[in-house]
């Protein structure tokens, strides 16, 4: 299987150090640190992604 990574809208560059890319699968999203791809990555499904997504909106603070 071929897997097709992008980096977040929300990359400040190549020196950002808190980027994150993404990559859908049959059963949701994978997510890894783009400075570490070899690194592993995070399976999620379609509604946990959706569910970090909005309480990372919800609680910003904590997420710096």
């Amino acid at each position: 299987m071929i897997v097709q990574w992008r980096k977040s809208s929300h990359t400040g560059g190549a020196n950002d150090e808190h980027c994150v890319e993404l990559a859908p699968h049959e059963q949701g999203i994978w997510v890894r640190d783009s400075k570490n791809p070899d690194g592993g990555h995070l399976s999620f499904t379609s509604a946990e992604f959706g569910a970090l997504v909005s309480w990372i909106k919800r609680h910003p603070e904590r997420c710096s």
